[in-house]
């Protein structure tokens, strides 16, 4: 029988659900499973309905072209470079644009840690299209994870898929929280990075970027778990240990390259950070 010409090309694997339910009882894969992944390029007429949604959260990754998704009856455009994520259980439709069928990268995954991935990303129903900064990395580890199941649904298999996928979706979450290049967070972060010899404070370099001390101090926040100060400081310490680590500089000498004119109270403030003090520090990479 000839090939469908809207089938050629596309890749497709479902792993049985006898396996998925045996997977499921496992450490690892009873965290996170791809039970289904697949290929499929400039997908031209294709549309899928699932009024009651799946036992599945859905991701597909959309690399050319332009598809669309109704979800919960609002309607949501997917376009290049984005992902389109659907809970389960949510019910839904999706297809491609008839004038420029998308081309897609997509699975389905399980598993007791997945909720709490996919609200790290911060996508869910009433939100369910995200932006990809680094679509090569999330093509490879799509790729990686259809190959992987393609070859076999053993145990060893479904691990190294969901291995991938807990790369792919964590991947997502960091692309997120980092600052894209030319925002105020990515100049503000180049900025301290290159002046970790002496003291910043938040209202110049809040200035110099051109957004309030307040705005500021919430993107360091969302992007880094702390403000711009203790960013800072984690950065100073930082090249504080690769001093140590790689140097015979002297404490006092270290002190003042991370901008700490006082080298007594630059190890106090370092033991208060690694609960050894530079030296003890020194010594123990050493041992």
């Amino acid at each position: 029988m000839p090939i469908q010409e809207g089938f050629r090309n596309q890749r497709l694997t479902v792993v049985p659900r006898r396996v998925v339910a045996e997977a499921h009882s496992r450490p690892v894969t009873r965290r996170l499973m791809v039970t289904d992944t697949g290929y499929y390029p400039a997908a031209a007429d294709h549309l899928m309905t699932r009024p009651n949604g799946i036992e599945e959260t859905i991701l597909i990754l959309c690399t050319a072209g332009m598809g669309w998704a109704n979800i919960g009856g609002a309607q949501y455009r997917v376009g290049s470079n984005a992902a389109l994520v659907i809970p389960r259980g949510i019910p839904h439709a999706y297809g491609a644009s008839a004038d420029s069928p998308w081309t897609i990268w997509w699975c389905h995954l399980r598993g007791t840690d997945l909720p709490e991935l996919i609200e790290a990303i911060g996508v869910g129903a009433s939100r369910p299209v995200v932006s990809i900064r680094r679509l090569d990395r999330a093509v490879a580890l799509l790729d990686e994870i259809v190959t992987m199941l393609e070859r076999d649904h053993s145990p060893a298999g479904l691990m190294g898929a969901a291995g991938a996928a807990w790369k792919l979706l964590t991947q997502i979450v960091v692309d997120r929280a980092m600052p894209t290049p030319g925002d105020p967070l990515q100049r503000a972060m180049a900025y301290l990075t290159e002046r970790l010899d002496t003291t910043v404070r938040v209202a110049d370099l809040a200035s110099l970027v051109g957004v309030s001390p307040s705005h500021l101090s919430a993107l360091f926040r969302r992007a880094t778990g702390g403000g711009v100060l203790a960013h800072h400081t984690a950065l100073r310490m930082a090249q504080a240990r690769n001093l140590l680590d790689t140097t015979d500089t002297t404490i006092a000498d270290i002190a003042r390259e991370v901008g700490y004119s006082d080298p007594f109270y630059f190890s106090r403030h370092f033991r208060r950070m690694h609960e050894a003090s530079p030296t003890e520090y020194r010594d123990r990479a050493k041992g």
